[in-house]
């Protein structure tokens, strides 16, 4: 339902009243057999999704992000972590779509194709690392996102923060690991802190530009209950050592 409402975002905010040392990542690992169920139960969700009818499009996205509404310059942007391409905007000049990435594991293997790095202005990772659920393989996809930007180049986040409703709702048996909890379905989602992401990101050769949480309250229109949302918005950039 909260996706149906996304063009009516407004723009992120500072979360008020989250204590910073509840935000820090705490040492747990996800175990091997957990990672292995979750690559499968994606393979399979996306197989049941596969028409698109599930995702909409992410019309917030040019608010958000209003770089990428840069009409009278030419720029490529590599959405990555697409999925059904929820958050393919017809109107920017130039999508990055290549096949050879597309066929690898990207960011997990470390078998990025040298023939997208540095040809990207932007790239988009929406809703899409919290799919991971494991932090070594963030730091592997975040690496091989700078490797794609161009010097001065920046990276487009946002995803599920800590709190968020649905974080809430997970009953305590489905949590696998600190943040990070199981659907029913067997994929996982992780939950962010601001301080999360800044570590993963400068660590990955990121330069820090905007880190903030965003904190939505929602109205389910048939059941009137209200859903508070909270997501971790964000914007890193490449360095650009020319300079």
């Amino acid at each position: 339902m909260a996706a149906n409402l996304g063009a009516k975002l407004p723009t992120a905010r500072p979360l008020k009243g989250i204590p910073c040392d509840l935000a820090r990542v705490e040492d747990e690992v996800i175990s091997s057999e957990h990672a292995c169920t979750a690559a499968l139960a994606w393979e399979k969700f996306h197989s049941r999704h596969s028409q698109g009818f599930f995702f909409k499009e992410r019309r917030y996205l040019l608010k958000e992000f209003p770089e990428l509404g840069r009409s009278n310059q030419d720029f490529t942007v590599l959405e990555v972590g697409c999925g059904a391409g929820s958050s393919a905007i017809e109107a920017l000049p130039t999508w990055l779509a290549c096949d050879a990435c597309r066929a690898s594991d990207f960011g997990i293997k470390s078998s990025l194709v040298s023939c997208c790095e540095g040809g990207a202005d932007f790239i988009t990772l929406i809703f899409a690392l919290s799919a991971l659920a494991d932090l070594d393989q963030m730091s592997n996809l975040l690496k091989e996102c700078c490797s794609v930007l161009r010097p001065g180049g920046m990276l487009l986040f946002r995803d599920y923060g800590l709190y968020d409703m649905t974080m809430l709702r997970f009953p305590a048996d489905q949590k696998v690991a600190a943040n990070c909890y199981r659907r029913l379905d067997g994929t996982l989602s992780y939950f962010f802190s601001c301080e999360a992401v800044r570590d993963l990101f400068t660590g990955a050769g990121l330069l820090e530009v905007e880190l903030e949480y965003c904190c939505i309250k929602l109205v389910n229109h048939k059941t009137k209950v209200p859903m508070k949302r909270v997501w971790v918005h964000a914007k890193f950039m490449k360095p650009d050592h020319t300079k």
